[in-house]
């Protein structure tokens, strides 16, 4: 099942009660928070409700905790958990994570008016609110690291979502929130109460202010065991309840066949009692973005390479955030488009990172991208104005507002100054699993255990595990020349098959060649020939005043892609700690920062922020299936 694609922002009224102003939903007819006081409820019904000040507090170091929420709304539910959260955590390395479903999110100006009714929470509000993604259906995950908390907001209708979170953990305790059974039927239907099971498990507790009918059936049908407590201010009862052991059929309880199973190695206990030494072969891109992902969890994390850091294909003097993004009902699913708005929320904790705009031509199909215009929200694409448009062209063309550019040695060096990662040269030949750890072993020389491998050494990770699906070669070069007659704006890059940007004030890089089944790595004069042609083909004037070809400097790289241009992001064989992270392309900044988290969570045991349909696309095991490639849309 496929999620919701272009999403409806929620339509509000407001009322004033008692010098407070209280936010309506026009689809739903009913309040966001109770005009009582919506924050004293939320403390009531869903902290109380699920016991959480004990149960926040008791956790063991690294343990994980997961709360799930059905409604996501104005935040008030997440912000009042973080609010305890920071009172009541552990001084150890326990995290906190919420996920959050929302079918209609506010837009960021009435998530602002919203949350100014309460003060107390406006620190907390502050940073909800700079990470606040675009009303694009899917998951959309915000991080706050140093809070050890996490937020997964999954927009799009409950009904799609559900059935599509993967259980890579289980979820501890639920806010059954959601406007009332009578005003939004679909969010307590069966289908979303069974998978809400689903992605829980024995222990898992459930708070709700309704104690509608439909609620109750759906939760005894389970086992699950209901109390109704006393609610908030006017109202009698609440509901309170939770997945005990298991019973006998008799108490109408289900058996342990029946039980859903958790698709990971780590959830088998949410005690993690320690740090995970992980190792990570190769520097990289995807290996730095996962030594990052690890080293923010407090787990120590080795990297061993051979050459230098970025010694591959992700060593380039700039790397572009340009994403082809796709028609909007494929967003909720599409790698390139959630990889593109994860990007620039991670990079922009980075010195390396500037924000920048890119204009995006249209070589062909040029109705299929200006179309897009249209189906993003307001702000994200829009058609430049012809009198402002320098360089000169006659391509038809959008903006791409939202988008960054990367300085991939700055970005080495500030993941490398993390205190939980270091580096070692070496050239690792052999893994051998011992137990549930892992040698690395150089030539005839074992030099390190880990608890676990993550192989990114894109086309030479074969040599570390049989059967590894067979990943192509693809030579590309950039070129970048001076041009300081006329610079191109710092804030902006153009896409047009190849790209162009300042590289700084002074220098123009451009590029980049693509040449198949290619693995030579020289400097070559016919790629800054195929480099000058492909921005003359659409910039002629601009690229006729360009130093002459004698003059300008490159380099040359071998990009690792997938037979069916997905990359390669998990386990290669079952019953084994070693996962490959590889295949990515010649987009591997934009996927990178996704895709480790992805990987964190495999192993770690924490909920997941793709759907499991993209997951399964991800796979290294995929190809042990035989499945036909098809190029998807985003391919090129």
């Amino acid at each position: 099942m496929s999620l919701s694609s272009k999403l409806q922002t929620a339509d509000l009224d407001w009322e004033w009660v008692d010098g407070i102003e209280i936010p309506i939903s026009k689809q739903f007819g009913d309040v966001y928070f109770s005009k009582a006081n919506g924050l004293l409820e939320t403390r009531h019904v869903f902290l109380n409700g699920n016991d959480l000040t004990e149960r926040l507090a008791q956790l063991s170091d690294y343990q994980y905790f997961c709360v799930g929420e059905t409604g996501f709304g104005t935040g008030l539910n997440i912000l009042t958990l973080w609010q305890l959260w920071q009172q009541v955590r552990p001084d150890n390395h326990s995290h906190l994570h919420a996920i959050s479903v929302e079918k209609f999110p506010l837009s960021k100006a009435d998530l602002v008016r919203a949350l100014n009714v309460w003060p107390e929470l406006k620190p907390l509000a502050e940073q909800l609110i700079q990470q606040y993604p675009l009303p694009i259906a899917g998951c959309h995950r915000l991080s706050f690291p140093e809070q050890r908390f996490s937020i997964d907001l999954w927009l799009g209708d409950a009904q799609d979502i559900f059935p599509v979170i993967p259980k890579t953990q289980a979820v501890n305790a639920w806010f059954l929130d959601g406007f009332a059974p009578s005003c939004n039927p679909d969010m307590w239907q069966e289908n979303v109460l069974n998978h809400i099971v689903r992605l829980s498990e024995f222990g898992t507790t459930f708070a709700s202010f309704s104690v509608a009918g439909v609620l109750k059936r759906g939760l005894k049908q389970h086992g699950i065991q209901i109390s109704r407590p006393r609610g908030f201010g006017h109202k009698r009862e609440m509901l309170k309840a939770i997945w005990q052991d298991i019973a006998t059929p008799e108490t109408g309880s289900i058996n342990s066949e029946q039980l859903p199973a958790t698709e990971t190695e780590a959830n088998t206990s949410r005690l993690n009692t320690g740090p995970r030494q992980i190792a990570i072969i190769g520097a990289g891109i995807a290996g730095l973005s996962s030594a990052w992902a690890f080293a923010q969890r407090g787990h120590q994390v080795t990297i061993y390479e051979q050459n230098e850091p970025l010694a591959g294909a992700s060593g380039n003097p700039l790397a572009l955030l340009n994403p082809k993004l796709c028609p909007i009902d494929q967003a909720p699913e599409h790698l390139m488009t959630l990889s593109w708005q994860h990007a620039l929320n991670f990079y922009t904790r980075f010195k390396a990172f500037r924000p920048i705009q890119v204009q995006q031509l249209a070589l062909k199909n040029a109705d299929e991208l200006l179309a897009l215009a249209e189906q993003y929200p307001e702000g994200v694409l829009s058609a430049p104005s012809e009198q402002h448009q320098f360089p000169k062209t006659d391509l038809p063309n959008l903006t791409l507002h939202h988008a960054g550019a990367v300085s991939p040695h700055q970005l080495r060096d500030e993941i490398l100054q993390h205190p939980n990662i270091s580096i070692k040269t070496a050239r690792i030949s052999r893994l051998n699993s011992v137990g549930s750890r892992t040698e690395l072993w150089q030539e005839q020389q074992r030099i390190a255990t880990a608890d676990h491998v993550i192989v990114c050494c894109a086309r030479q990770s074969a040599e570390l595990f049989e059967n590894y699906p067979a990943l192509k070669p693809i030579r590309g070069q950039v070129s970048w020349v001076e041009n300081r007659q006329q610079p191109l704006a710092l804030d902006q890059a153009y896409s047009y098959g190849g790209y162009c940007m300042q590289l700084d004030a002074s220098h123009l890089i451009l590029g980049a060649s693509f040449y198949p089944n290619r693995d030579d790595a020289e400097v070559l004069a016919e790629d800054h020939v195929h480099n000058h042609e492909l921005i003359h083909n659409v910039f002629p004037e601009y690229a006729q005043q360009l130093p002459a070809l004698e003059h300008w400097q490159g380099r040359a790289a071998v990009r690792a892609q997938s037979l069916d241009y997905f990359p390669l992001v998990g386990k290669v064989h079952n019953h084994e700690q070693n996962y490959s992270f590889a295949g990515l392309g010649s987009k591997g900044f934009l996927f990178a920062p996704l895709c480790s988290e992805i990987l964190a969570a495999l192993i770690l045991g924490e909920l997941c922020p793709v759907p499991q349909p993209l997951l399964d696309k991800l796979n290294p095991q995929r190809f042990q299936k035989k499945v036909k490639a098809k190029k998807p849309y985003y391919s090129g």
